[in-house]
C-alpha cells in the first residue's frame, strides 16, 4: 500500500512522510496533558504537599500542549493535502499518459462517462484517504501503541485491563471490513453503471423526446440509480451495528481498570500511584483509538482505488515507434489484415493496394467492414493478424505523429471545441495564419454560412460545434483537412450530414480537400464513388469484389445489387419530388 503511494508521490514523497510524522508529535501532545492531571492527582491522593506554583506550572504545561496540537495538528493536515493533491496530479498525469498510449479505438470504446468518473470522480476520491486516512491513521495508531507500551513499564497487570475494550472493538471492526471488503469492488460498479447512465440519459435527451422514448429511458434511469442506492443503503446497514459497538466499547479503557485495578490495589498487587497512572493515560488514548479504528479500514482502499484506475488502462498499448515516416512512396498495401471487435472478427484477409495519387472507395453494406479498414489505416487500432505498409513502412515502424502528418481523417462527426471557428479550423495546421486559416474555409464553402455571423470566423463553435449544423460542421472539419494538406485523404462517410441544399456545396470542398492527393473515401451512395479508380466491395468484413464501377457490375453480384438499391432509391427520391420541383424526400 505505502509502495503505491510513494510511487506516485516522486518529489513529494518526503512531503507525504513528514506530514505523518508531524501528526504523530500533534497526537502525542494531545496525550501528554494526561500526564501533567496525573502530576497533579497523584500528591494529592497520595497526602503529599503540592504548592500553587506547581498547579500553575502543570496546568500551563497542559494549556501548551493543546495549543501546539492544534498548530501541529493543522500544519500536518496542510502537508498532507499539499502532498494528495501533487499526488493526485502524478496520478492524472499517468493515466493521461496511459490514454494515449492506447489505441483511439480502445478509448472511445470506453466511453465519455466511465472516463470522465476516472480522471474525476475516482481520482478526487483518493484525496481523502490520502489526506486524512493516511497520516492521521498512522499517527492515531502509534501514539496508543506507544502509550501501551509505557503502560506494561508502569504495571502488566493493569495494562491489559485497560486493553479488555480492544479485542471486543477489534472484533467488531474486523467484521464490518470484512463485510466492506466483500461488497467493495460491487459498490464501485454500481456507481460507475450509475454514472454512465446519467450521462447517457442527458446526452441522449433530444433522441429520447424526438421518439417519445421517455419512459423506457427514465426507467432505466431510475433503475440503475435505484440500485446504486439500495445497494450502498445495504452495504451502510450491514457496517452500521459493529460500527456502533466499536464507537461505544473502545473508548471504555476504564471498564475493566477501575474496578478490578482498585481491587488490585486493596489487595497490594499494584500500587496506587500505578493506578491512577494507568487510568489517566487509558483516558488519554480514547480519542486516538476512535480515529486509528476510524481511518484503518480506509487504507486498502488506497491500493485499491489506485490499482483498479491502472486495470482500467492496462490494455496492450497501440504499437509505434518514435520513428519519422520514411517510406519509399505513399503506396498504402493492406497485407492479410485481420482484426477482431469484442473477439467478434469484422476483417479478415484483407489484401488491398492503394496507389499513390489514387481514388479509391470501400463500399458495402453497414457493418461490412468498411470503416474498420479506415480506422485501421489511421491507426485506431493494431490488427489482429497481418500488416498496413505506407511507402513500403509499416504503420507500426512509425510514431503516430509522423502517420497523421500524411494522413488527414475525416469522419462523419469530428468534434468540434467550444472556441471559435477559427481556432477549429486552424487545428488542422497550428501554424497556419489567419489568411490561410480563411482561404481552406473559402475552398471548404464554409464562407457561406460564416459571413452571416455578427462576428464571422471568430464565431463560438460551442461545445461540440453545437451552434452548428451537421453539414456546417462536416465542412470545417473538410476545411481542417484542406488546411493540414496531408498527401493521403481518408473520408469516413464525410456526405453523411449532406441535405439537398449542401450536397453540392460538399461535394466542392471535398474536390479541394483531395486535389493532387491519395483519396480513400468509405461512401453508402454509390453514386458519389461510381468514377473511383478502384472500387472494394467489402461484404460481412471480406473482400467480396474489387475493380472499377463497370467491372463490379458485370463480375461481383454483390456489387450489382447494391447499385439496383442504390438507383431504385434514387428514383424514389426523384419520384416522390413536389410540383414545384423540390424534393420531398
Amino acid at each position: 500500500m505505502f509502495n503505491k503511494v510513494l510511487e506516485y508521490a516522486g518529489s513529494y514523497r518526503n512531503r507525504t512522510i513528514l506530514s505523518g510524522i508531524v501528526i504523530l508529535l500533534a497526537v502525542l501532545l494531545q496525550v501528554l496533558p494526561f500526564l501533567f492531571v496525573y502530576r497533579i492527582i497523584k500528591p494529592l491522593i497520595m497526602g503529599e504537599a503540592i504548592s500553587f506554583g506547581y498547579i500553575t506550572v502543570c496546568i500551563a504545561g497542559v494549556c501548551i500542549c493543546l495549543v501546539l496540537h492544534a498548530l501541529l495538528y493543522v500544519k500536518g493536515l496542510s502537508m498532507s493535502h499539499d502532498a494528495a493533491y501533487n499526488i493526485l496530479m502524478r496520478l492524472r498525469i499517468y493515466l493521461q499518459r496511459r490514454l494515449e498510449n492506447l489505441p483511439m479505438g480502445r478509448i472511445q470504446e470506453k466511453g465519455t462517462g466511465s472516463l470522465k468518473r476516472m480522471f474525476v470522480d475516482d481520482v478526487d476520491s483518493i484525496e481523502m484517504l490520502l489526506a486524512h486516512a493516511l497520516p492521521e491513521g498512522l499517527g492515531n495508531v502509534a501514539v496508543p501503541v506507544m502509550v501501551y507500551i509505557s503502560l506494561f513499564a508502569v504495571d502488566w497487570k493493569l495494562a491489559l485491563l485497560s486493553m479488555a475494550s480492544l479485542p471486543i472493538g477489534m472484533a467488531a471492526m474486523c467484521v464490518m471490513y470484512a463485510i466492506g471488503s466483500k461488497d467493495m469492488s460491487n459498490y464501485y460498479k454500481a456507481g460507475k453503471v450509475m454514472n454512465n447512465t446519467i450521462i447517457e440519459y442527458i446526452n441522449g435527451m433530444e433522441v429520447v423526446k424526438v421518439f417519445n422514448k421517455d419512459g423506457d429511458s427514465y426507467k432505466r434511469y431510475e433503475k440503475d440509480i435505484k440500485n446504486y442506492r439500495d445497494f450502498t443503503l445495504g452495504w451502510y446497514k450491514a457496517c452500521w451495528p459493529w460500527m456502533a459497538v466499536y464507537n461505544s466499547v473502545l473508548p471504555s479503557t476504564l471498564i475493566l481498570t477501575l474496578p478490578l485495578g482498585s481491587w488490585f490495589v486493596l489487595r497490594g498487587y499494584s500500587a496506587l500511584p500505578d493506578l491512577i497512572l494507568v487510568m489517566c493515560l487509558s483516558l488519554s488514548i480514547g480519542i486516538p483509538l476512535l480515529k486509528a479504528l476510524s481511518f484503518i479500514p480506509s487504507l486498502p482502499q488506497i491500493n485499491y482505488k489506485i490499482s483498479a484506475l491502472e486495470n482500467l488502462m492496462n490494455e496492450e498499448p497501440l504499437k509505434q515507434t518514435d520513428r519519422d515516416f520514411n517510406g519509399d512512396g505513399l503506396t498504402i498495401r493492406f497485407t492479410d489484415v485481420a482484426f477482431s471487435y469484442e473477439k467478434k472478427l469484422v476483417a479478415d484477409h484483407i489484401n488491398m493496394v492503394i496507389k499513390e495519387g489514387q481514388k479509391v472507395a470501400l463500399v458495402g453494406e453497414s457493418g461490412s467492414g468498411k470503416s474498420t479498414l479506415a480506422k485501421l489505416l489511421v491507426h485506431y487500432y493494431d490488427p489482429d493478424r497481418g500488416a498496413i505498409t505506407i511507402g513500403g513502412q509499416d504503420l507500426r515502424n512509425m510514431s503516430l505523429e509522423a502517420l497523421t502528418q500524411i494522413i488527414s481523417y475525416v469522419d462523419q462527426d469530428q468534434y468540434l471545441f467550444n472556441t471559435s471557428i477559427f481556432e477549429n479550423i486552424k487545428i488542422g495546421c497550428p501554424s497556419a495564419s489567419r489568411e490561410q486559416v480563411i482561404e481552406a474555409a473559402e475552398k471548404a464553402q464554409c464562407m457561406e454560412f460564416i459571413d452571416k455571423f455578427p462576428q464571422g470566423i471568430d464565431t463560438l463553435s460551442g461545445s461540440g460545434g453545437r451552434k452548428l449544423s451537421g453539414g456546417q460542421r462536416q465542412r470545417i472539419a473538410l476545411a481542417r483537412a484542406i488546411l493540414k494538406n496531408a498527401p493521403i485523404v481518408v473520408l469516413d462517410e464525410a456526405m453523411a450530414f449532406a441535405d439537398p441544399e449542401n450536397e453540392d456545396k460538399l461535394e466542392k470542398a471535398i474536390s479541394e480537400a483531395v486535389k493532387g492527393k491519395t483519396l480513400i473515401v468509405i461512401a453508402h451512395r454509390l453514386q458519389s464513388v461510381k468514377n473511383a479508380d478502384m472500387i472494394y466491395m467489402m461484404e460481412k468484413g471480406y473482400i467480396a469484389g474489387a475493380g472499377t464501377h463497370d467491372q463490379l457490375i458485370r463480375e461481383c453480384p454483390s456489387y450489382e445489387k447494391l447499385w439496383q438499391a442504390a438507383l431504385e432509391s434514387a428514383d424514389w427520391k426523384t419520384t416522390t419530388a413536389g410540383k414545384d420541383g423540390k424534393r420531398n424526400a
